[in-house]
């Protein structure tokens, strides 16, 4: 493999190492500790192996007890290493066979391999420069707790993995289940050698490695290599030793190794998530729906039927309504208004002196069915958000939009106290209507007094002089008479006026107030959802990152 192509390979695998490393991040607080464990283990591991060296490739024989593996080890190896004998369980702890034993050190110990032995070069296989160390593994079945332990940590370690299976158990459930299933994204560095192939006639041989074949393609390693051989007559060693040496001189399993390992720990994350490990997607299809327009606008509805939004809205138009009175009513009977209490102060929102951030209302508490509709809007806008979105991460979508339920009266009614209703704003008409008003009153109470000054004049027997006449209407009637008219008639304007000006000012505050109630649930609601439905968008692309699908 050219350098050029390492740097790739290895750069590769640092992108996907970044993005499992992300994925176990985002992953926090929604998936099982235990699962994000297991993927910090393997992002460990790869830390660790990667730091030593690059240049040795460990090849793990593993097998069940009888399977001949310690016979294959050295038939391979070219020389009695490994202790094979009738007495099971031979093999107790790993041993090494090194071809280049230079810079090997570290990375026995970090493999905790203690019985090393540095192996006469074979031609056509491997010498110094090939960097290969085999191991002989104790066996999988193994009735020794310990043994089985060191099976299990090296099935996790080796860079690649060699299976000997024996003619009589090769299809055993024990070592598909638990070793070679698990493993199916392995296939790149996993060899399965069919041992013990002397035992059976000839013309059953070839049905057998049809048939073990056949198994593993259920197991998902359809492609790996599968090889029969005989380690007493020697028969298939050399197809053994050609594979092992393939993988031994590229240079790739360890990069290989890891890469599956990583792909592995992906899908076990998209697994736990509900994903399907091919796609990425829902196992149900379609993805997290997301806070629409439309969902927050309903969501923003609610919570301001909740928080007696009409209500308010109800009290400034009556508001404008008495004002309007008092400013444009007749004057000799506007004053009635004054006894009537302001919608607005009586809900103690009117805000002349009142610094906003320090008020509250007087709105009646939330009561069981407006507490029980905001619980119902949210409970439908978060429902529509995590449509889609895989099972764990819908019920945390759901939590975040329930987190800040408890927060969201005291927040509403603190937004509708701040919200600037302009309930203190004057129109510019009271004015005109106000002068006219006085001036039509003070006409009316002239004609009145020149019509008592006549009549005080005609009852002390003084000359009364003559009234000038419009129309033939004396002109202090007619004041009178025009003074209270044109009051009347204002004031019924008034009202007409009032009407569709109370209706825009009306609107005005829903408007703001609807506004204020929306801020609320975009900061208690809102944003806690669209922040977990990003962090499933952002988890998921980098599980496919991690798996390699981008």
């Amino acid at each position: 493999m050219s350098r050029h192509g390492a740097a790739r390979e290895a750069s590769q695998l640092d992108r996907r190492l970044e993005a499992l490393d992300s994925a176990r991040e985002l992953a926090s607080g929604v998936l099982p500790e235990q699962t994000l464990a297991g993927v910090l283990q393997v992002l460990d591991r790869a830390s660790s192996r990667r730091s030593l060296s690059g240049d040795h490739t460990a090849v793990g024989f593993f097998g069940a007890t009888g399977s001949g593996k310690s016979s294959l080890f050295n038939a391979v190896s070219g020389e009695e290493v490994a202790t094979a004998a009738v007495r099971r369980p031979t093999t107790t702890e790993p041993l090494a066979g090194i071809w280049g034993v230079q810079g090997s050190d570290p990375l026995l110990d970090w493999l905790e391999v203690h019985k090393r032995h540095a192996a006469a070069p074979i031609k056509g296989f491997a010498d110094d420069d090939t960097g290969l160390i085999l191991l002989d593994l104790p066996d999988f079945d193994s009735t020794r707790a310990a043994n089985r332990e060191i099976v299990q940590r090296m099935v996790g370690l080796v860079d690649v993995l060699v299976w000997v299976l024996d003619p009589q158990k090769y299809a055993d459930a024990a070592v598909h289940n638990d070793f070679l299933t698990p493993l199916s994204s392995h296939g790149a560095v996993t060899i399965v050698v069919l041992n013990q192939i002397d035992r059976l006639p000839d013309h059953e041989v070839r049905p057998v490695l049809e048939s073990l074949t056949a198994i593993l393609a259920r197991d998902g390693l359809g492609k790996v290599q599968v090889l029969g051989a005989s380690a007493v007559l020697g028969t298939g060693v050399d197809k053994v030793r050609a594979a092992i040496r393939q993988v031994a001189i590229q240079r790739q399993a360890m990069s290989q190794r890891l890469a599956a390992d990583v792909t592995h720990a992906a899908a076990r994350l998209a697994e736990e998530s509900g994903l399907s490990a091919g796609g990425m997607k829902p196992a149900g299809g379609g993805t997290a729906a997301g806070a629409t327009a439309a969902s927050k606008a309903r969501l923003a509805g609610e919570l301001a039927v909740a928080a007696n939004v009409p209500l308010v809205v109800d009290a400034v138009a009556r508001s404008y309504r008495l004002e309007a009175t008092r400013r444009t009513g007749w004057p000799v009977t506007r004053w009635l208004a004054r006894f009537r209490p302001d919608p607005l102060r009586r809900l103690n929102l009117r805000r002349e002196g009142a610094k906003p951030e320090l008020n509250r209302t007087s709105l009646p508490p939330a009561g069981a069915p407006e507490q029980a509709r905001a619980d119902a809007a949210v409970r439908e806008f978060a429902e529509a958000a995590s449509a889609g979105a895989p099972g764990p991460w819908r019920a945390v979508i759901r939590g975040a939009a329930r987190e800040g339920s408890g927060r969201l009266p005291d927040a509403l009614d603190q937004a509708i106290a701040s919200t600037d209703l302009s309930a203190g704003r004057k129109s510019w008409w009271w004015g005109v209507f106000n002068a006219v008003q006085w001036l039509a009153l003070v006409t009316a109470l002239a004609g009145f007094a020149w019509l008592g000054v006549l009549a005080a004049l005609g009852y002390l027997q003084l000359p009364v002089p003559e009234v000038p006449r419009v129309q033939g209407w004396p002109v202090p009637t007619v004041m009178i008479a025009g003074g209270v008219l044109l009051g009347i008639v204002l004031a019924i304007g008034a009202r007409f006026i009032s009407g569709a000006a109370e209706a825009s000012r009306s609107a005005v505050a829903r408007k703001r107030l609807t506004a204020a109630v929306a801020a609320v649930a975009e900061e208690l609601v809102v944003a806690p959802v669209e922040r977990e439905v990003g962090r499933l968008t952002t988890f998921t692309a980098a599980l496919k990152a991690a798996a390699g699908r981008q």
